[in-house]
């Protein structure tokens, strides 16, 4: 039961520093969004970089919110918790990644 616990607990923080990350860099870690560095030099000035890291960083930060409430069910029902955060999880990640191919085209 206190895996269940110690892994939703490490991936809520994995998350939320992430996110932290993200949104204080100032731009900087526009680096690690996938294919933004495969674009051209003249495609990158269109973007703005700091509201893109801003945005992915608040993303990220509401991404670990799934894995602190699924300790408490993971407290009552050990390992349904953790199955429901990472469903959680993995719905948020699609609406994320169909964002942003609507925001790129």
């Amino acid at each position: 039961m206190i895996f269940y616990i110690i892994f939703d607990l490490s991936m809520a923080v994995i998350m939320f520093l992430f996110g932290i990350g993200f949104y204080k860099s100032e731009g900087k870690a526009v680096r690690f969004l996938t294919g933004y560095n495969m674009k051209s030099i003249d495609e990158r000035k269109e973007y703005d970089e700091n509201a893109m890291c801003k945005a992915y960083g608040r993303r990220m930060i509401f991404m670990s919110f799934p894995f602190l409430v699924e300790i408490i069910i993971d407290i009552c029902w050990q390992g349904i918790g953790c199955l429901i955060a990472w469903l959680v999880w993995g719905v948020l990640f699609i609406l994320l990644l169909v964002d942003r191919h609507k925001r790129e085209k």
